[in-house]
């Protein structure tokens, strides 16, 4: 479950809660609530800070036990840096420092005082906002295949309160991203031996039973197999697990055209035949994050009830080498009929989405994206700070960047130019689903560019984003806040 989020008016030095969160900048100067806690405890926290034992570095945090003249069991003290540099990002940082605090604190409630502080250019409900989802980010627990054990009679956070006043839809949308991240992290973070394609499947379509204007649809092999898909069911041949082609919409917005959501869902990637070195294959569970950042955002639309139409495909699929699996050198037709030679099988995932942007052109959306784990070139090319985005259509380019941009779920663009698409040219096949040495993540970009002729169409490449590094890494939920941004936009 979220957090649940709240406004409260209280004063810091009288609140009840049994956590109180204040900052402190770099140069010895106070948020306002950290001034009335200092002025209310005689001085406390200025002769801390003055002696070091505190510290106002950005991202840090101190914890200040029975304060005198503070009602409040706990103060949390978190570092603002310096307040001429203290800005979106440095405020982020500080909330996400105040989420990792509270989740070791045995509380099932605090209050914050964050969204007081001043940042340029960003208004209240951006600070809530912004300051919830850092919380709820740090609450979430993964427990799924761990011993079941006895309920702890620790309080564990469960509900966070803010001050302020009037910005109920920010905690809305607060709540709803937060839900959809969840679902998203959740969906990654499960192992492949139980987040298989079914499993999306039946996780898609238990949603969709919970709520009123729902709908799903799960497309089998056969119906694939009648609808042409032998590019998608040419990565599946090798796998005992069936793929599933999820079909979800909601119709809020009448008679719209929809914005459509495509979403890379390999729930395992081995490279197939194309096999993948042993070291940091665990990690390719994660290869799926794009179909569960989809899948996340569509809940969270839902459950801010958008007045727009959606419609999100999910391609669910295994890669595994198999005496029946694709090769390197086959050819295969895609839905649209264009025809690919595969030079390599762990080239996949552009294998399974062309199909899935060529079944979603059915319901003549006015807007495609897709988001996929698509190449390792695009984590060389941007780390693992922004998603690489390509469109041909600068209009959709900003507006995706800025959502991006005021949700801090940032991407960088990358170009699409025709220069690029002549790495693809084959011999054998209409074009190749590998593009050569160089410029990996827009050649990528270029193959499914063939596949969205005609549409307004972007692709993410989150390859670098959708999950932590190493061995106790986590889903981290995105692109989930920059296509609900994206989509709250749209109803503007």
């Amino acid at each position: 479950m979220t957090l649940k989020f709240s406004q409260i008016h209280d004063q810091p030095e009288t609140s009840t809660s049994p956590c109180v969160i204040v900052g402190v900048f770099a140069d010895g100067g106070m948020s306002e609530a950290a001034a009335r806690i200092d002025n209310a405890a005689s001085g406390a926290i200025k002769r801390l800070l003055e002696s070091a034992d505190i510290t106002a570095k950005l991202g840090s945090s101190s914890l200040l036990f029975a304060l005198p003249g503070i009602k409040a069991e706990r103060v949390l003290v978190v570092g603002l840096g310096s307040r001429d540099k203290f800005d979106g990002a440095a405020f982020n940082k500080a909330a996400l420092e105040a989420g990792r605090a509270m989740k070791a604190l045995p509380i099932a409630n605090a209050a914050s005082w964050l969204t007081e502080l001043d940042v340029p250019g960003r208004d209240s409900a951006w600070k809530l906002r912004t300051a919830a989802l850092a919380a709820d980010m740090h609450a979430y627990r993964y427990t799924a295949t761990f011993k079941p054990k006895e309920k702890s009679k620790t309080a564990q956070l469960e509900s966070l309160a803010f001050s302020g006043n009037g910005d109920a839809r920010a905690l809305a949308e607060a709540a709803a991203m937060a839900k959809g991240v969840r679902f998203a992290r959740e969906l990654g973070n499960l192992p492949p031996n139980i987040c298989n394609p079914a499993h999306i499947a039946a996780q898609a379509t238990a949603f969709a039973d919970a709520q009123v204007g729902v709908s799903c649809e799960i497309l089998e092999r056969e119906d694939m197999e009648k609808l042409g898909m032998g590019s998608l069911l040419g990565v599946a041949r090798g796998s005992a697990n069936a793929p599933k082609l999820v079909v979800m919409r909601w119709n809020g917005g009448g008679e719209a055209k929809p914005y459509a959501l495509v979403g890379k869902g390999i729930t395992f990637d081995s490279g197939g035949i194309s096999l993948k070195p042993g070291a940091g294959m665990e990690e390719m569970k994660f290869d799926m994050c794009g179909a569960a950042g989809m899948l996340g955002t569509f809940v969270a639309a839902v459950e801010l009830a958008l007045p727009l139409n959606i419609v999100c495909v999910v391609a669910a699929v295994e890669n595994m080498p198999d005496g029946n699996s694709y090769r390197p050198s086959d050819v295969l037709t895609s839905m649209s009929g264009q025809t690919i030679e595969v030079l390599n099988t762990d080239a996949e995932g552009r294998l399974i989405l062309c199909d899935a942007l060529t079944y979603v052109q059915k319901f003549d959306p006015q807007v495609i994206i897709d988001a996929a784990t698509l190449t390792g070139a695009c984590v060389v090319a941007l780390g693992k700070y922004a998603s690489g985005l390509m469109t041909e259509d600068d209009e959709l380019a900003t507006e995706l960047l800025a959502a991006g941009n005021h949700t801090l779920d940032r991407a960088w663009r990358l170009p699409l130019w025709d220069d690029y698409q002549s790495a693809l040219d084959s011999a054998f096949a209409d074009f190749t689903n590998l593009g050569g040495k160089y410029g990996g993540a827009i050649t990528a970009g270029c193959f499914l560019s063939r596949f969205t002729t005609g549409y307004r169409w972007a692709h993410l490449d989150i390859a670098g984003t959708a999950w932590n590094e190493g061995r106790k890494g986590l889903a981290t939920g995105r692109p989930v806040p920059l296509l609900t941004q994206y989509l709250i936009d749209r109803c503007a």
